[in-house]
């Protein structure tokens, strides 16, 4: 019985190309690696000495540079393709590590932030959409999925390391390793994945593409579903933002406890994540249809803080975000790159992943807003009225895309 179970999740992992598997290596060595990100606010603030507003200006910069960062980078990846960015992004940004230990001033931070941001992030919609060209249609979802798996496995390993090393050697280490780990990781990539190029398009299909150049502005069902996505993000950001802060002050629980309950969510992604995605391609259910849920599932998790004097109600809350979790990110991922038309991946994933970075800004600044003028229930209210909004504009889109299948 265990062995059947083995091999039928096992299964979920096949019929991968040579190249998903490196792709999805190079993408867990470098998260990894990112190991001054969990840290920064505290490198910044007990090392550097700033203030909380220098700091907060700090992040802003962190922020705006991602944006500038996943919007070049869909734009050029449409123009001389994926390969190249990614091999740029990841060599120049390991360099810009190296770089960043030496500038100590805020205004220097603020600069250096912003442009290391937009180098760095310009790798994420390429990525993207070197998905879309070296993974087969049928599996391309659970391409993005296992690219995800390698995400949140990094995420684990990284900030644990980086405590480590931080310990034993000092903050400026994690720039040298962060940045040594960006270029293993595109040295990889370059020796062992060759450039693909995408189908060849004859000269009227590039008239077309041009007389449609502003497709994704016009694409009504793309840009709703877009806010949905920027609503999730704000809501699953609160993991990392204002709900440790909550455990601390309203249950009192320790680092390890919270850290704990965020080691829960990552085993049950680890074990679930694919499985889901597998069954809902197998049985060809509605990509839309998942997000949809997902967004109600994470309504419900942010609500179920309402309820602020047991504690076992935080395990819960916690299996319901882990569920919403699985069904959003993965599928409105598929949903984003299914939507482009050829030619134009790369400026949809750039939109795509521009909606999670403003989601990170929006996430901290409204979630603590909230908290200071009106205290923890306001917040897990206002939140999961957001989430009702994201489900209600899930079921919308979901509408109108059946609609465009009814019309052609």
């Amino acid at each position: 019985m265990l062995n059947k179970a083995i091999q039928k999740y096992l299964s979920n992992f096949k019929g991968f190309s040579r190249e998903i598997w490196i792709l999805t290596l190079i993408t867990f060595i470098n998260r990894a690696g990112t190991m001054v990100l969990p840290f920064l606010s505290k490198y910044l603030k007990e090392n550097l000495h700033f203030s909380y507003s220098q700091v907060g200006w700090i992040m802003v910069c962190f922020g705006a540079g991602s944006m500038v960062g996943s919007w070049l980078g869909g734009k050029l990846s449409d123009k001389i393709g994926f390969y190249r960015i990614m091999v740029f992004s990841l060599l120049s940004s390991g360099l810009a590590f190296f770089a960043m230990q030496f500038i100590t001033s805020f205004v220097g931070l603020c600069i250096s932030m912003f442009l290391l941001m937009s180098i760095a992030d310009m790798f994420r919609p390429a990525m993207f959409v070197s998905l879309s060209v070296y993974a087969k249609p049928e599996n391309r979802t659970r391409a993005l999925t296992l690219v995800r798996l390698a995400i949140n496995l990094g995420f684990a390993a990284g900030p644990a390391l980086g405590g480590l090393i931080i310990m034993g050697i000092g903050y400026n280490a994690l720039f040298w390793v962060d940045g040594a780990t960006c270029i293993l990781a595109i040295l990889i990539f370059w020796i062992k994945v060759k450039e693909k190029k995408g189908p060849l398009i004859s000269k009227e299909e590039k008239l077309s593409l041009e007389a449609n150049r502003e497709s994704v502005f016009k694409d009504k069902p793309f840009w709703i579903f877009l806010v949905s996505c920027l609503i999730s993000g704000i809501l699953f950001f609160q993991l990392f933002t204002t709900i440790p802060l909550y455990h601390k002050e309203q249950f009192d629980l320790t680092e390890f406890q919270t850290g704990l309950l965020i080691t829960m969510n990552g085993i049950i992604i680890f074990f679930l994540e694919m499985p889901i995605v597998g069954y809902v391609e197998r049985n060809k259910i509605d990509k839309v249809k998942m997000v949809t849920i997902g967004c109600l599932l994470m309504a419900i998790s942010l609500f179920l803080l309402l309820i602020n004097f047991w504690v076992g109600i935080l395990v819960i809350m916690m299996l319901f975000m882990t569920f919403a979790e699985m069904f959003v990110f993965p599928f409105s991922n598929s949903f984003a790159i299914s939507r482009a038309p050829k030619g134009h991946e790369g400026r949809y994933m750039a939109i795509f992943t521009m909606s999670y970075s403003l989601a990170h800004i929006l996430s901290a600044k409204v979630g603590m807003g909230i908290i200071d003028h009106f205290g923890y229930q306001a917040n897990w209210a206002f939140m999961g009225l957001l989430g009702v909004i994201a489900f209600v504009l899930g079921i919308w889109t979901l509408r109108l895309v059946n609609q465009e299948k009814i019309n052609l």
